[in-house]
């Protein structure tokens, strides 16, 4: 492999943590290019002058387990400093003498860390306070100090919470300073790129926009690419990124699944047609998609079934075109991570993506996702910057399965049409309530169990409607939205009153983790 030679970085080495992309993703907002590449494809040879820093990711691995990771030596030994991150703490204390071994006393979550000295790594990060909260995620640690090495912080169960050799700089932090619930912990990271680094910025939105649209050249060529439209940010930001990059030799192909929110087709055609002027090619594809999936109620199964027929419809249309090689699609890096490893590494499966774990193996197109390293803020800013509309850029995530995951069980015509009205009225009201923009995506699901209710004297027997509305960053953590309970009422009554086929509506209250955003 070659790493960018255009531009000063730091270095992220992957060894298979979930959490990586999000240090990419700090250090970009800090203004600094970074690159990410898996532990078992960097070697030293690698390494150029480019590369100012180096960060070793954590990972669900054991130190000791050798046969599962590979990991050069040598590129710690060219006089670049290096940041370990939870396991990369651990095996850069590894490698330089030190001892690893299972904790008794795990740590899952938030932590206190005190500070024992001053650091380069630290500066302004305690401030006036004594101790801060950290979140932690291990299994072992360090439990004999490499040589030459000091203790910059502990914490109760992790005696070597921070540590560093400040004449190799190397610098070690147990915990995860990239997500937000560590406290300041985007300090520590500023500190190690401009204290220890000593970078200057070099990396913007504009210079994103530039990287990727080079990028989709560069993959492409002279080729003729057709893109899965679905009118959602994502797939309207790859459309349009794809537009500027090789313009005429791309087709859009928009896909009615018939398990679209209301209106969506009408919604797409006019954007995408008579709006941006972006060659559409439109498919009814209704009746195909609901009689594969009569009869089906396991989400993995629908989300294949969706994957693949999506893809048997690109490629009848490719035919149709000729000479189509790529298809592109709208994947980001939280689909990536709960569907596989980003780069290779042992991340752990969560759920399929249709435009990820969903595709067949075998397919005659080759995929572009030119926005699988980014996150949902991130695409909507690319959006902006290609001149995409707000109304565009700020539509609440829609799952490329749609429908199809928000009414576990089986899928029939008259539910889809009931949850279409009921998803319509919900997202209606949080527009009327200036709430939309509130809340990064809400949406209605249908559940699969009928309860008893009474309406006009009469019993009725009907499903039963969920609500759900999250607050969130990036898409990997969230919260959902508290609402006053007068607006919880009026919509209640609203889907209640006017939809028959609901009579009972509950609003969910679980955050990201333990749950995901969607249902299945």
């Amino acid at each position: 492999m070659s790493l960018d030679k255009t531009l000063n970085k730091i270095l992220i080495i992957d060894f298979g943590s979930q959490f990586t992309q999000l240090i990419a993703r700090r250090i970009r907002e800090l203004g600094i290019f970074s690159e990410i590449v898996s532990h078992k494809k960097i070697k030293n040879k690698d390494i150029n002058d480019y590369v100012k820093g180096i960060i070793l990711s954590g990972g669900p691995l054991n130190v000791y387990e050798i046969n599962k990771y590979s990991f050069d030596k040598k590129i710690i030994e060219n006089q670049v400093p290096v940041l370990g991150i939870c396991f990369g703490h651990q095996i850069l204390s590894k490698l330089n003498g030190g001892k690893v071994k299972n904790s008794k006393h795990r740590e899952f979550g938030l932590a206190n860390i005190y500070k024992k000295k001053e650091s380069d790594l630290t500066k302004n990060l305690f401030k006036k306070k004594k101790t801060i909260k950290v979140w932690m995620s291990h299994a072992d640690q360090v439990s004999k100090l490499p040589q030459n090495f000091n203790v910059v912080a502990s914490s109760k169960n992790s005696k070597f919470a921070i540590i560093e050799n400040k004449t190799k700089k190397f610098y070690g932090v147990q915990f995860h300073p990239e997500v937000t619930h560590t406290e300041n912990g985007k300090k520590i990271i500023s500190n190690f790129i401009f204290n220890i680094c000593s970078m200057k910025k070099n990396w913007s939105s504009k210079d994103q926009r530039q990287k990727l649209i080079k990028d989709v050249r560069y993959q492409v060529g002279n080729k003729k690419v057709i893109c899965a439209l679905s009118g959602g940010v994502d797939s309207s930001v790859v459309a349009q990124l794809l537009n500027k990059a090789i313009g005429k030799k791309l087709y859009c192909i928009f896909v009615n699944t018939g398990l679209l929110r209301k209106n969506e087709e009408k919604q797409v055609i006019k954007t995408f047609k008579k709006k941006l002027k972006i060659n559409l090619i439109h498919v009814n594809a209704e009746k195909e998609f609901l009689k594969k999936l009569r009869n089906v109620s396991d989400p993995e199964r629908k989300r294949k079934i969706i994957g693949n027929l999506f893809i048997k419809i690109f490629e009848r249309y490719a035919k149709k075109i000729k000479d189509v090689k790529f298809l592109a699609q709208g994947t980001l890096y939280p689909d990536l991570i709960e569907s596989k490893s980003v780069t290779g590494s042992q991340t752990s499966k969560i759920k399929s993506h249709h435009n990820v774990g969903g595709l067949p193996k075998k397919m005659s197109l080759k995929l572009v996702e030119p926005l699988k390293f980014l996150f949902k803020d991130e695409v909507r800013k690319l959006g902006l910057e290609l001149n995409l509309s707000k109304e565009i850029i700020s539509r609440h995530p829609f799952p490329g399965p749609g429908l199809a995951i928000r009414m576990p069980g089986k899928i029939t015509k008259e539910k889809i049409d009931i949850l279409k009205e009921a998803d319509n009225y919900f997202i209606q009201a949080l527009k009327d309530h200036n709430l939309y923009h509130k809340i990064w995506q809400a949406y209605a699901a249908l559940l699969p169990v009928k309860t008893v209710g009474v309406m006009g004297d009469n019993r009725t027997y009907e499903y039963l409607c969920l609500l759900r509305a999250i607050t969130s960053e990036d898409g990997m953590t969230a919260d959902f939205y508290e609402f006053k309970k007068t607006f919880i009422q009026e919509i209640s009554n609203k889907i209640v009153n006017s939809i028959r086929g609901i009579n009972r509506v509950v609003y969910d209250i679980t955050s990201k983790p333990p749950s995901t955003i969607e249902l299945e």
